[in-house]
């Protein structure tokens, strides 16, 4: 499953040339990630309550071509890798149909204490949830 969320290049998130600065793109994948994850069948705060947590192991980010204020962006984001306890997420931004950026985020899935959960045992519905959407 793909899930495309719009974004408009606020002011904010500009330097002084108008170009859409480099630490505005993960708060972009975070967007489409959330709305991914709802669109899926469950949203962050229900699988926190759960208690699950799915803190940020890794990101990458690889910049193709600027993007500017008020520019209307497409964050594409998919699951592409489940194991019982991480998930990643990859991500392309793009203006209509012209590649702006890559991107991949990984997550662990842990408890409050941070200690790994072992979702596909502990909480099938959520792992077989996230399953159905790789």
């Amino acid at each position: 499953m793909e899930h495309i969320s719009t974004i408009e290049v606020r002011y904010a998130e500009t330097d002084q040339m108008g170009i859409a600065h480099h630490s505005s793109y993960p708060i972009w994948f975070e967007v489409a990630r959330t709305e991914f994850i709802k669109k899926a069948g469950i949203s962050y705060t229900d699988v926190e309550k759960q208690g699950v947590i799915t803190p940020l192991t890794g990101l990458e980010c690889k910049y193709k071509k600027a993007a500017f204020y008020e520019d209307q962006l497409q964050i594409h984001v998919t699951l592409t890798r489940l194991t019982p306890v991480r998930l990643e997420f990859s991500y392309k931004v793009t203006r209509e149909d012209e590649l702006i950026a890559t991107g991949k985020t990984s997550h662990g899935m842990v408890d409050k204490d941070m200690k790994p959960v072992n979702v596909k045992k502990e909480h099938p519905e959520i792992y077989r949830m996230f399953e159905a959407v790789l």
